[in-house]
């Protein structure tokens, strides 16, 4: 049986934030595949914005040029802020920490498959130290 990271730990922890938080910010990463899928579309000048699935970009006027790249510049913003905030929780682990969160991944599937250079301990650490950042980032 798998370890489930849970969402509330105590108060008293340097990195703490509210459950629903917690939930809140898993989810917004869980979207990153999507996002990188819909930038490499908008990046696709060959394929018209009617190709693209699920373009909410009805309410912009006219110009399919700035509909391409205001949609890029918002897949952007949210694909970097999550990039960034792993690699401030850990340089090092910045690749793993990505996965896990962006994938759903477990410690125990990090470790098994991918063979993540650290401890269970230090690596939730790092974990709940960039939902800490993500929370500070997305205020």
């Amino acid at each position: 049986m798998a370890t489930v990271i849970r969402p509330e730990i105590s108060t008293k922890n340097r990195y703490w934030i509210d459950k629903h938080r917690h939930y809140e910010l898993k989810h917004f990463c869980l979207q990153y595949p999507e996002w990188k899928k819909a930038y490499a579309n908008f990046s696709n000048q060959s394929m018209p914005l009617s190709m693209i699935e699920r373009v909410p970009t009805s309410n912009i006027p006219g110009d399919p040029t700035a509909k391409r790249a205001l949609m890029k510049t918002y897949y952007s913003e949210r694909i970097k802020l999550i990039e960034k905030a792993a690699k401030e929780a850990d340089e090092y682990l910045y690749n793993y920490i990505l996965k896990a969160v962006t994938e759903n991944l477990s410690y125990t599937y990090l470790k098994s498959r991918l063979e993540i250079p650290c401890s269970r301990d230090m690596y939730y650490d790092r974990y709940r130290r960039f939902f800490w950042i993500l929370s500070e980032s997305r205020k």
